[in-house]
């Protein structure tokens, strides 16, 4: 069942540029779903990744902890569709400044 509370979609973009849309929950259950799908970009030649978070209904502390290692694996990496309640989390925890630095309405057009 945990496989269900959580859906990835990964899409390659131009110029290294990957976004995972992320749908359901983000918790202890299904944080471990998120650090794989990191962990397969690994080695290959990204340079951005984009986490839309638009889709997703709950994240707690597990979840903020797999988007920590999904920006340690690859590096620079981008949220959006940050509901409020999120974006509180992220304020709180003094992660905003390193994962919630969505691009610009622009930037996202241009990347996909």
């Amino acid at each position: 069942m945990p496989d269900q509370l959580l859906t990835i979609e990964t899409t390659r973009l131009d110029a290294g540029n990957v976004r995972l849309r992320l749908t359901g929950e983000l918790d202890y259950d299904s944080a471990p779903k998120l650090i794989a799908a990191a962990a397969e970009l690994r080695g290959d030649d990204v340079a951005r990744v984009l986490v839309d978070l638009t889709g997703v209904t709950l994240c707690d502390s597990s979840g903020l902890s797999a988007l920590l290692v999904v920006h340690r694996a690859a590096g620079a990496v981008r949220l959006t569709g940050v509901s409020p309640q999120l974006q509180r989390m992220l304020d709180r925890t003094g992660l905003s400044e390193l994962l919630a630095e969505a691009y610009a309405d622009d930037d996202v057009r241009a990347i996909g």
